[in-house]
């Protein structure tokens, strides 16, 4: 699939700012055989192919009788607004294979997921290929069907790639697997053994608690120690 989009070449007085402001986005075009030629494109128009085309669809740059093949290689964006600022295209020549991250599309269901309660890891969300721009994919699609226990992995040299295409990643680079949730042991907290009050038999009262008993017992001894006192004092006499 080719895209058209129309352009015009910029001069160098031309402010992008002013540019902006007319509805036109700053750009630029360039390759290993195509020199950097700044161009002006209209903005509305970049954002509908920037949509569609994002960075693995071929756009026929067309300006002035002439034409060329590119990729949308970066968009600038405003921080705050969001709006594209700027766009660089790459021109790459006929025959040319190009090395580029395609993102990844997950489809399909996990019987890990599903039946045993596992959760999907998606470790890569791209996969670096190499293939003509005209063979270039939107996206590599990947089925997780086949994560069927937590063992079960999906490595780069299992993902199906479309004719033309090739693999730059390591095949024995892991794409998803499935995570087996553990269940938290939760430990109970130690006894706090100085808020444990342990009652012995026959313990003693403390001081200040002697009790009743204590209190008669007391005034009992008192008055025997008194009469031994008058008996000394009658023998005396």
């Amino acid at each position: 699939m080719v895209i058209t989009l129309q352009y015009e070449k910029r001069g160098q007085k031309e402010k992008p700012n002013a540019l902006r402001r007319s509805g036109k986005l700053p750009a630029v075009f360039y390759g290993r055989k195509q020199t950097a030629t700044p161009v002006a494109l209209l903005a509305k128009e970049f954002e509908k192919v920037w949509k569609r085309a994002g960075e693995n669809t071929v756009v026929s740059l067309q300006g002035g009788g002439d034409e060329v093949q590119a990729l949308i290689h970066a968009v600038d964006r405003h921080p705050v607004t969001g709006a594209i600022r700027h766009a660089d295209l790459y021109v790459f020549e006929k025959g040319q294979k190009l090395k580029i991250k395609v993102p990844i599309e997950f489809k399909g269901v996990s019987p890990a997921v599903k039946d045993l309660g596992g959760v999907l890891v998606k470790v890569m969300h791209d996969l670096e290929i190499e293939a003509e721009p005209k063979d270039l994919p939107r996206a590599i699609t990947v089925d997780i069907s086949s994560l069927a226990t937590f063992e079960s992995v999906i490595t780069a040299k299992e993902v199906t790639l479309p004719a033309g295409v090739s693999l730059i990643v390591s095949p024995d680079e892991v794409v998803a697997s499935v995570y087996e949730p553990k269940e938290e042991v939760v430990e109970a907290a130690p006894a706090d053994l100085s808020q444990i009050e342990v009652v012995e038999k026959g313990k003693k009262p403390a001081e200040g608690e002697a009790g009743v008993e204590g209190a008669l017992a007391a005034k009992s001894d008192a008055k025997k120690e008194e009469g031994k006192k008058e008996e000394k004092k009658g023998e005396k006499k």
